[in-house]
This record gives structure tokens, sequence and C-alpha cells, in this order.
């Protein structure tokens, strides 16, 4: 992955020619980079309400699902543990994917693969060809998580907080819709399962459509970036001739992968299993639903206001801590009063689930250019999925074999100490440039 700095990266594409490069087009240059940004923020959104709907929705209806395929309390486990791993394999090829046809072009293929995905999936008539299905929609998924905040780096450099916040509030958005809408549709639909996972393939084929113009984008440049803050900011990677080291041997790069595998890790117990336990303390099948949601549905504020934050302050940490508190207070009431105080878990796990939107600030933050964005995403994302493939499946083992929720919720709540270390040492003012 050594090379691929050096073909992603605008300022080293750049360089050989000089400032006369693009001498004559400067005014309709500037109003196709207009178009361009415009094109880039309706992409990211729908692109990002896209990253969950295929994971809640399933959530939502997993004991139907699960009756549905004959499946037992372990394999809906792995079903579980299906959406990191496939984020950690088939994420860590994006940036090859990125630097051979272009990001753009490769967030379009991955919005192709969930629309396929989840048109196929209904059709499944048993438990291999439905996780085929799913791995199909989560690949699509996969390329597209890694490739959103170097998108956002590379487009919206002077904005990386906003236009992080912005999809991750669509990313919420996505997700908590799915978590609220699938049961009542479902129902709707003479309560056939096939046809409630089906519908979203619709939002997919929306998405596909903004990304479409921009598939010859190859560098994910608009070629009207303005060359002082471009300069500036690739500045410290161009003054480096020498391969840049291995992500592997950034502490920085480490902490931040493991942050991001451990609230992953809370995020998809959460978004898999949430609603059972609410199921199995007595809680109607609608209203669990309408729980998930409302967890889910945290983020679409929150999930604009904290990138916002963190990029305002010299260390994260603090955000990390306050976000980790409120997750071991939700798993402490889920544990004592799951049907009681149901609504105020959701709350304070919604508000702990955005560590998500956090860690992929910290991503931008962390290296100084896009080369440096597109390595360290790749890294921090395919480790960290890597990370929280045990989680959801343990959840799932423990709960059959207990015959309860009270080890799995331990388990839950005991996560987030480790979390709150890690993303306090990811959260330190440094790069991975100054580690290297």
């Amino acid at each position: 992955m050594s090379d691929e700095p050096k073909t992603l990266d605008p300022a080293s594409a750049t360089r050989p020619a000089p400032a006369p490069a693009h001498p004559l087009p400067a005014p309709d240059g500037a109003r196709a980079g207009r178009w361009t940004l415009g094109l880039v923020s309706v992409g990211l959104v729908l692109a990002a309400l896209n990253l969950r709907p295929a994971i809640t929705s399933l959530g939502a209806l997993l004991e139907e699902v699960s009756a549905g395929l004959h499946m037992s309390g372990t394999v809906a486990g792995v079903l579980t543990s299906v959406p990191p791993l496939c984020f950690a394999i088939f994420g860590i090829t994006a940036p090859r994917l990125a630097r051979r046809f272009g990001p753009a072009a490769v967030v379009c293929a991955g919005m192709a693969a969930i629309l396929t995905g989840l048109l196929l999936r209904p059709l499944a008539g048993g438990t291999a060809v439905f996780l085929a299905a799913s791995a199909l929609a989560l690949m699509g998924i996969a390329v597209s998580n890694v490739l959103m905040p170097v998108i956002v780096k590379r487009y919206f450099p002077d904005r990386i907080g906003s236009m992080t916040g912005l999809y991750s509030m669509a990313l919420a958005l996505g997700t908590s819709l799915a978590a609220a809408l699938t049961v009542p549709m479902t129902d709707a639909l003479d309560g056939d399962w096939r046809l409630g996972l089906g519908v979203w393939a619709v939002l997919a084929a929306l998405a596909v459509l903004p990304w479409l113009p921009l598939v010859k984008d190859r560098t994910g440049t608009p070629r009207t970036e303005p060359a002082a803050p471009a300069a500036t900011r690739e500045a410290p990677s161009a003054a480096g001739t020498a391969a840049p080291r291995p992500m592997y041997r950034s502490r920085t790069a480490w902490a931040l992968a493991c942050f991001f595998g451990l609230q992953a890790t809370g995020a998809y117990i959460t978004m898999g299993w949430m609603p059972q336990i609410f199921r199995d303390a007595g809680v109607p099948a609608s209203t669990a639903g309408v729980l998930l949601a409302v967890t889910m549905v945290m983020g679409v504020p929150l999930a604009f206001v904290i990138p916002r934050l963190a990029t305002r302050l010299r260390h994260q940490g603090p955000i990390v801590v306050a976000l980790g508190t409120c997750g071991l207070a939700g798993y402490t009431g889920l544990l004592l009063a799951p049907a009681a105080g149901a609504w105020v878990w959701a709350v304070l796990l919604g508000i702990s689930n955005c560590a998500f939107p956090l860690a992929l600030t910290m991503i931008g933050l962390r290296s100084r250019t896009g080369a440096g964005v597109v390595r360290l995403s790749a890294f921090a994302q395919c480790v960290g999925y890597l990370i929280s493939i045990p989680g959801p499946l343990l959840v799932g083992v423990l709960y059959q074999h207990s015959g309860g929720w009270g080890l799995p919720i331990a388990l839950m709540g005991g996560l987030m100490v480790p979390q709150m270390i890690v993303g306090t040492l990811a959260g330190r003012d440094r790069t991975v440039e100054d580690e290297s």
C-alpha cells in the first residue's frame, strides 16, 4: 500500500506541472467546481443514508428471519457478525480500488452492490444464499465506509468537521429509519419479512444516481481546488521523498483502530441484538423496533454537532469519556430494568453510539494529507472491524448457553472501559506523520 499515496495525492500529481497547466478555462472551471461540489454533497448524503439499512432492517426482523431460515441462536450470532467481517475484508481493498478507478467510481460501484444485494436477499431460500446476498451489500458498504472520510478530505479540506457531520447525520438518519419503519412496513406487506427487507433497495437505487457523473473523476479532487490551501495541506507529504512509514508502526493509528473497533463492537451488538433484548423483556416487537430507532436517531443531531466540536478541540479525549460514560449508564440500566426504563436506556446508548462520527472525524484530524487519510482510514477501519467481529457472535453464544441476557449485557458494558482508554489516546493532538 505504500505506493497508493503517490497516485492519490493531488499535490504530488500536479507538482510536475507548473502553475500555467490550466491557464485558459478558469471561469468555466470555477462553475464546474461548484457543480461538482454540489453533486458530491448530494452523493455523500444519499450514500450515507444507505450505509446501515441493510443491517438495522435485519436487526428489527432477526426473529422472523431466523425462524424463516431455521437459524439457531449461534447462527444468528454469526449473521450479526457478518457486517464487521465484510467491512474488514473488503474495506482493505478500497485504497487500491480508489487508486485505479477513482474514489467516486468506487463509491458508485459500492452503491450498486448494495442495491443488488438488497434485491437478491429476499429471494434467498436458505441461510447460505441469504448470507451471500448480504455479503454483497456489505461489500458495497465496506468500500464506501473507507472512502467517505477520503472524499471529504479531498473535496472539502477546509470543512472536514461540518461535512463529516453532514454525512454522519445522514448515516444515523438512514439507520434509524430502517430500524423504525421495517416492522411497520413488513406488517403492511402481509407480514412478509422478505418484502420488508427488500423495500430498502429503493433507497439504494437513488444513491447510485449522483455518483454516475463523477465516475470519470480519477483523483477525487475538484479541478478548481484552490492552489494555496492545497499546497499548504500537502506540503508535509511533498517534503518527504521517501515512502511513507507503514501505519502499523504508528501508535496513534493503532489507538484509533482499537477505538474504532470497540465502538463498532458496541454498535453492531446494539443493531443486531437490542430489539431482541427488549422483546425478551416483554416489549412488543413494533415498540422494540422503535426503541432501536430512538437509539439510532440520537446520532442525527449529535453526529452533526460532535464532529464540529471535535475539530475545535486540541484533544478529543473528553468527548470520548463523555460518550463512554453514557454507554456504561445505558448498559447498566438495560441489565437492571430493561423494560421499565427502556426509553432512557435507548437514549443513553444512542448517545454512546456517537463514538462512530467522532472516530471518523479523528481519522481526518490525525493525518495532514489526503493521501495519509486514505491509508489511515483503511488501516483504522479494517483493523477496527476485525476487532469487532467476535463481539456480536459472542453475544449470541452467551445468550444461547446462559439462557438470559445478564452475561451478554455485562460484556457490552465492560467493553466501554477499554474503549474510553484507547479513545483518549487516539484523541491526542498529533498526526501519524509526526510518528513517522
